[in-house]
């Protein structure tokens, strides 16, 4: 396995499996990884076989954090990163410095202005602007034939696929479904802030998705968006430790809200629990 630091070195490679017709497969991470990304690498692997090349990128990316959020304090452990994805035949780990993907002078991003607006866009501004600008550039710099992203970052995924799309970059999207500890949380970098109890409070969001699976599948109509909404803020009442951010219930291609919550919708929501923000979504 290789370890590349520099963009230049890294499109070098990149250009060298291109001229030999190498098929490669990127994962993009902010480190700190659990078994949901290792996932990904094998996903990825499966997807280029045994003669393609997978890419990991390790980058904690400071654009995509606002002023009060945890970036400073952001889980981070290169040699642990590196030594897992040895384990999982990962061929390149790409871990640039903040020099390398902004270097000075740098004032140009990407934004998309449709799928980014509401949620995480709406509770975390800029937050997407630096998304996309930091996978566009690791886009440019990796060149591959295809990403893998989580289904647990939904409306990142989605926001992911329309800028693929919309400016023509020639490899494929894949998201894989969300990985979970056997206790239901879904898996996250985030999870080791939650020390003692502040672990078993976390599991309501996972609690409000299922109650309101649970209550969709038992309804004979359509269930009003406010009234669910309300139900999942009584849930969030009961539990002290928690706070919740937002919820929403919304249409899976569009991520447009719904009015009425049935069959079909999608459910995601945030929460503070302790000063840990998680955020978990599901069909209903």
């Amino acid at each position: 396995m290789q370890l590349v630091k520099s963009v230049r070195a890294m499109q070098r490679l990149a250009k060298t499996w291109k001229r030999k017709g190498v098929k490669v497969g990127f994962v993009p991470t902010m480190g700190y990884l659990h078994a949901g990304h290792l996932s990904l690498v094998s996903r990825a692997r499966k997807l280029v076989g045994r003669t393609g090349k997978v890419v990991v990128s390790i980058y904690v990316n400071p654009t995509q954090f606002g002023p009060k959020e945890d970036f400073s304090r952001y889980p981070r452990d290169l040699k642990r990163d590196l030594d897992l994805c040895c384990a999982a035949g990962v061929d390149v780990v790409f871990a640039p410095r903040d020099g390398e993907i902004y270097p000075a002078g740098f004032s140009t991003f990407v934004v998309e202005e449709s799928l980014s607006r509401g949620m995480e866009g709406a509770s975390r501004p800029g937050h997407f602007r630096g998304v996309t600008t930091v996978v566009a550039k690791l886009f440019n710099i990796v060149q591959p034939d295809l990403a893998i992203f989580g289904a647990k970052d939904y409306q990142q995924a989605a926001v992911v696929q329309r800028m693929t799309r919309d400016l023509n970059f020639p490899l494929k999207i894949v998201i894989a479904p969300t990985l979970r500890e056997s206790d239901g949380l879904a898996m996250s970098s985030r999870n080791r802030y939650l020390q003692g109890e502040l672990r078993q409070k976390a599991l309501i969001l996972r609690r409000s998705i299922q109650a309101m699976q649970k209550k969709v599948r038992r309804a004979r109509t359509p269930i009003a968006s406010v009234r669910a909404k309300s139900e999942v803020k009584r849930l969030f009442a009961a539990e002290r430790a928690a706070k919740l951010d937002y919820v929403e219930f919304f249409d899976p291609v569009t991520l447009k809200p719904e009015s009425k919550v049935k069959r079909g919708v999608h459910m995601a929501l945030a929460a503070f629990v302790g000063k840990t923000r998680l955020i978990d979504n599901a069909r209903l």
